[in-house]
């Protein structure tokens, strides 16, 4: 009867210590599954300036992305016509990121960087800020 309780006790400690783990993983996931679903539209952006594309007409279908995907509730995209621009994602997951903002945003200089300051740090991909 004491080793089945000794057994019930570790199993629950070891639960208790690698279920927040998973969860950070999980959402860490989520965040780079949702990046990687608008990173391919960094290059239509691309060639919308170096084409001088009226910015007003630029939007996700023209970049080649859907509306939204599986871990992006809405994609948007925005140019300005002196070079900078946002293509951002409403993230889908967890309670920890669900319905926050990751973007990719490019500056006037065509420097892109990832902004993802809405989230927990531990949850940030590598590439973002």
């Amino acid at each position: 009867m004491i080793e089945m309780m000794t057994v019930l006790v570790v199993v629950a400690l070891l639960a208790a210590i690698s279920l927040p783990i998973y969860r950070n993983f999980v959402a860490k996931a989520q965040l780079s599954a949702a990046l990687a679903q608008i990173e391919p539209g960094r290059s239509m952006i691309e060639s919308a300036f170096a084409d001088a594309v009226d910015p007003s007409l630029v939007d996700v279908g023209y970049i080649g992305l859907p509306v939204s995907t599986e871990r992006c509730a809405l994609i948007n995209v925005s140019l300005a016509p002196d070079g900078r621009s946002t293509l951002s994602c409403r993230v889908i997951g967890g309670s920890s990121v669900d319905g926050r903002t990751l973007s990719l945003q490019r500056s006037v200089a065509g420097i892109w960087r990832c902004d993802a300051s809405a989230f927990d740090a531990r949850y940030k991909p590598s590439e973002c800020d």
